[in-house]
């Protein structure tokens, strides 16, 4: 049996990894490519790492903590395993450190470009990471419509992959999970108002049953 920790994470990403999508919008010419195929430009992704894994890489800027993340994918992809990428690396680099900021990079575009924007904190990326499938996107837009503090996206996260469902975790939390405030033209307003009073319902019924029929 292969040790979980040493096994490649899935490849869930359609960009190549390394490839700047999201870091290239942001950073323009800072955004470095990685190619796991490339010796050269895994030797690059070995020396970010070690430097990212020291601080050296600019803990204060979200897009440079993504390179560090898509270096860690890279080196992973290049080398086969967690322990191998750590190796590779080399100082005090390990395979937990490895192997959540890899799962940070291959989280899904639309979670990303809301780390490389700062509006989720790239620790609390992390931990959005820790969880899978639809429940990841439910943390994630809750982080951003709540302002969860790293703390809070930790422990929820931990709840959840515990067996709590996303709601429950969250309000222990005291999130209530889907409410969110938007600002809207007074003509769309007034309609979402109209349609709510017509149907006897209430607003946030009114647009998830146009979202729903949109599907």
């Amino acid at each position: 049996m292969r040790d979980r920790s040493d096994a490649e994470p899935p490849a869930d990403r359609e960009s190549p990894v390394g490839h700047p999508v999201i870091r290239g919008r942001f950073a323009g010419e800072r955004a470095v490519q990685f190619d796991p195929t490339d010796g050269k430009s895994l030797a690059t992704a070995a020396d970010t790492v070690g430097n990212f894994a020291n601080n050296s890489v600019g803990d204060d800027d979200n897009v440079f903590m993504l390179r560090g993340a898509a270096a860690c994918a890279a080196l992973v992809r290049g080398t086969g395993s967690y322990k191998a990428a750590a190796e590779r690396a080399g100082g005090d680099v390990t395979v937990a450190f490895i192997r959540k900021w890899a799962r940070v990079h291959d989280l899904p575009r639309s979670i990303r470009q809301h780390v490389a924007s700062g509006e989720i904190a790239p620790t609390a990326a992390k931990h959005i990471a820790r969880v899978s499938g639809e429940s990841r996107f439910l943390l994630a837009w809750a982080t951003l419509d709540h302002d969860l503090t790293v703390r809070e996206v930790r422990a929820a996260a931990s709840r959840i992959n515990d067996g709590e469902s996303v709601d429950v975790a969250l309000e222990a939390e005291g999130i209530d999970l889907g409410r969110m405030g938007v600002s809207l033209p007074p003509d769309a307003y007034r309609e979402l108002r109209r349609r709510a009073a017509l149907e006897d319902s209430d607003p946030g019924t009114v647009i998830a049953e146009a979202l729903e029929a949109d599907r």
